[in-house]
């Protein structure tokens, strides 16, 4: 991969990027693409596809439920062998207690590029979840778990984390977010000032709910935030009604590898990531009873006021779709390539981002070694971005997987599991988890506040601040 600590950040989600020099230069060499923890090269015979389990393709809005069962899937950890303790996410800060929704949304205008096809068309099915500010009643209602017990199940078996963290031995059902179940929205919100709204993807392979920490975070600060699985790339997306749909990566990714055509791969994925986000886009422009929020937050999103954010492939995912569409006013890239190549200094295959700039602030924020002089898309997106507001910062000691709740999930599983520190350190790095979380949230809300709200931010994201040492400005 050339330089220490290079690695394939598009195409990883939460996984460790350094791979040791061996394995990189047959990574190179075979165009292998490395997403939700597999390495697929050359000499890879094959790999099953996925699809949807169950029959038919939903439509309409119907809320999704939540994982009814957890505790009983727990229980069936245990007796498996699964460490049945459950791991825990730190509690947002703001003044805010979390409501959330999710919502099952179907284009109807779009086939869906991954499934389908033989003279079977099957409409593109997406998951997304609304967290706001709830008001003071919401501990009355139930914390949504970070995945449902059958996400959960698909995760274990296909996870970024992997190899070092074990499978079958984790309960990851067992997890809730801060965010309650169909709380009301908050009724002081400033004299009734609407909500403005930030997105958010997941890196490759990931599902949604991997950048909880940051997004209940930002929900407690007043703020709309609307997650976004990207179905049959994560590893499962549960549907209404129990169905799920698992990824097709593994297969598209030997098919391509087959075929010499990772990079059309790696730029169809992005273009998905994309299109989804621009139909999620114009569900929330929907007024009255066509809009696919309930009732009470009908009317309370600020549409006019919209970011963007995401780690790895997710970050991308957030910068390209700025530049593709004008309703995007900021975006934060959490270490994510944004080019279609396997390796951070290359600067083959641009993604038009990379060719045209941005016109719109966009905040960079890397790993150690990740900046705009060693990352060629960086390099490319900071050098055609003329007069745009732009930042680049480094989290001093962190890693990949860092930039999502594996920052805090992680260091627990080694507990229960008994990983060794190199393993933790390859996923995590060396910065301190709280220090790194709480740098984390300070720039993120900071660079909304100021770009979505017009609020001072105390100098925070104009220089060094002594608060926050573990962050490097990168000039």
């Amino acid at each position: 991969m050339g330089r220490e600590g290079a690695g394939n950040a598009w195409q990883r989600g939460t996984g460790a990027r350094r791979v040791d020099g061996r394995s990189a230069r047959r990574a190179g060499a075979a165009g292998a693409l490395v997403v939700a923890g597999l390495l697929v090269a050359a000499s890879v015979g094959g790999c099953s596809g996925a699809g949807a389990d169950g029959a038919g393709t939903g439509a309409g809005r119907t809320p999704r439920t939540s994982a009814a069962g957890t505790g009983a899937s727990a229980g069936a950890a245990a007796r498996t062998g699964v460490a049945a303790a459950p791991l825990t996410l730190p509690a947002p800060t703001g003044r805010y207690p979390v409501g959330t929704v999710s919502l099952h949304l179907v284009d109807h205008r779009r086939q869906d590029p991954w499934v389908g096809g033989r003279g079977r068309a099957v409409p593109r099915e997406l998951m997304v979840s609304v967290r706001y500010p709830a008001g003071a009643g919401a501990g009355r209602y139930p914390r949504a778990p970070q995945l449902t017990a059958r996400e959960a199940a698909g995760f274990d078996g296909l996870n970024n984390f992997s190899p070092p963290v074990p499978r079958g031995k984790v309960a990851w059902a067992a997890t809730r977010t801060y965010a309650h179940e169909g709380a009301p929205v908050a009724g002081d919100r400033q004299a009734g000032r609407r909500l403005p709204v930030v997105l958010y993807s997941p890196g490759a392979g990931d599902p949604r709910s991997f950048g909880s920490t940051l997004c209940d975070e930002l929900a407690s600060r007043g703020y709309a935030v609307v997650t976004i699985d990207h179905p049959y790339e994560a590893p499962a997306v549960e549907f209404p009604g129990g169905r799920v749909a698992r990824s097709v990566m593994p297969a598209e990714m030997v098919k391509a590898q087959k075929a010499g055509r990772m990079t059309q791969l790696l730029k169809k994925v992005s273009g998905v990531r994309v299109a989804d986000t621009r139909f999620v886009l114009d569900e929330l422009d929907k007024r009255g009873a066509a809009s696919p929020l309930p009732r009470g937050l009908r009317g309370v999103l600020d549409t006019g006021a919209v970011g963007m954010f995401g780690q790895s492939a997710g970050g991308f995912t957030a910068a390209q779709t700025m530049h593709d569409d004008r309703r995007i006013r900021a975006a934060a890239n959490l270490d994510g390539v944004m080019g279609y190549t396997q390796r951070d200094d290359d600067p083959s295959n641009p993604s038009t981002v990379g060719r045209d700039g941005v016109d719109r602030p966009l905040l960079l924020m890397g790993m150690a070694g990740d900046d705009h002089h060693t990352v060629a898309s960086w390099g490319a997106v900071w050098r055609h971005s003329k007069g745009a507001w732009m930042r680049d910062l480094t989290l001093r000691g962190g890693r990949h997987a860092g930039f999502t709740d594996g920052q805090t999930l992680i260091p627990q599983v080694a507990r229960q599991v008994g990983l060794p520190r190199k393993d933790v350190e390859k996923l995590l790095g060396t910065v301190d988890p709280v220090r790194s979380v709480a740098a984390q949230r300070a720039y993120v809300t900071a660079f909304f506040d100021r770009w979505l709200r017009g609020r001072a931010d105390g100098g925070l994201l104009d220089g060094p601040s002594s608060r926050y040492p573990e962050v490097k400005f990168v000039r």
